[in-house]
C-alpha cells in the first residue's frame, strides 16, 4: 500500500491509501477540488471513503465524489450519514476494501460519535490524536476523550498516527510551555520548527513518537504531575487530562 497526503484548506490533510492497481482509498475528503485533481493526475480509481466524523472540513468533497462515482461505498458513524455516508458502522466494526482489513475504533471526544480507523500499520484518527496533541472538545466531555486515547494507546508502537490537520508546531508550543525543560519535546520541538520552516509536513508521526511527546499520552508522567500540582492538586488520571486539556484551549 501507498500512503498519500494530499493538502486541503489551510492545514488539513486528505489520506489516500492506493495499491499498485491505481485503486485508492480515500479518508475525509473535505474538499472536493483537491481530490479530484490528484485522481487525475495519479490515475487512481476510488474504491471507498472513510468519514471520521460530521464536520464539514472532513465530508465536504462527499457530493462531489459522489457525483462523478455514484456507487462508491462512503463508511462513516451514523453522524455523517446526512453527509453522504451509506455503510453506517460503530465500534468494532470491521470491513475489507482494498484487500485490506479496516477495523472501526469509537473515540468520541472531539465529536460524539467520532470513529477512527485501523489497519496495521495505518491510524487514521480524524481530529482526535494529533502529534503532540488531541482534538477540541466540541461535543464529548474530557472523560470521553481520555478514554479514547487510551484505546487508541493501545495500538502498537509503529502505529502511523494520520490525523487530519498539521497542529504539530503549535501543539509541541503549547507542550514546551507545560514543560519547558523536557528534553523529548525540545528536541522535536526544534525538529518540527525545521521542517514547517520549510513547509514540509511532519506527518504522519508514530505512536510510539507520540509516547514520548504528547503530554495527553504522558497523563501519568511523574513530571507532568508535579508541574500541574504548581496549581492544583488533581488524583486521578481523567482529572489532569481535563485540566491539560483546559490549558491548551486558552494557549
Amino acid at each position: 500500500m501507498n500512503l498519500n497526503s494530499i493538502p486541503a484548506f489551510q492545514d488539513n490533510y486528505i489520506w489516500v491509501l492506493s495499491n499498485n492497481h491505481q485503486q485508492c482509498l480515500i479518508v475525509d475528503p473535505g474538499e472536493a477540488g483537491p481530490i479530484l485533481k490528484a485522481i487525475d493526475e495519479h490515475h487512481w480509481q476510488p474504491a471507498g471513503i472513510l468519514l471520521t466524523h460530521h464536520h464539514a472540513d472532513h465530508v465536504g468533497g462527499v457530493k462531489a465524489l459522489l457525483a462523478r462515482y455514484p456507487l462508491l461505498p462512503v463508511w462513516g458513524p451514523e453522524e455523517t450519514r446526512s453527509k453522504g455516508a451509506n455503510h453506517i458502522l460503530a465500534d468494532g466494526d470491521r470491513f475489507t476494501v482494498l484487500g485490506i482489513s479496516i477495523e472501526a475504533i469509537s473515540t468520541p471526544g472531539h465529536t460524539s460519535e467520532h470513529l477512527c480507523y485501523y489497519s496495521k500499520p495505518y491510524l487514521f484518527c480524524g481530529d482526535t490524536l494529533f502529534s503532540g496533541g488531541c482534538g477540541r472538545l466540541f461535543e464529548g466531555t474530557p472523560e470521553q476523550m481520555y478514554q479514547s486515547f487510551q484505546k487508541l494507546n493501545r495500538l502498537p508502537a509503529n502505529t502511523l498516527i494520520c490525523c487530519a490537520h498539521e497542529y504539530t508546531l503549535s501543539n509541541l508550543l503549547f507542550a514546551a510551555a507545560i514543560l519547558p525543560g523536557d528534553p523529548a519535546v525540545n528536541h522535536y520541538l526544534h525538529e518540527v520548527k525545521e521542517l514547517r520552516s520549510k513547509n514540509q509536513k511532519t506527518l504522519p508521526s508514530t505512536l510510539e513518537k507520540e509516547r514520548e511527546i504528547n503530554l495527553f499520552l504522558r497523563i501519568d508522567d511523574v513530571d507532568l504531575i508535579n508541574e500541574i500540582s504548581k496549581e492544583t492538586s488533581l488524583q486521578h488520571s481523567q482529572q489532569r487530562f481535563a485540566w491539560l486539556r483546559a490549558k491548551k484551549d486558552s494557549f
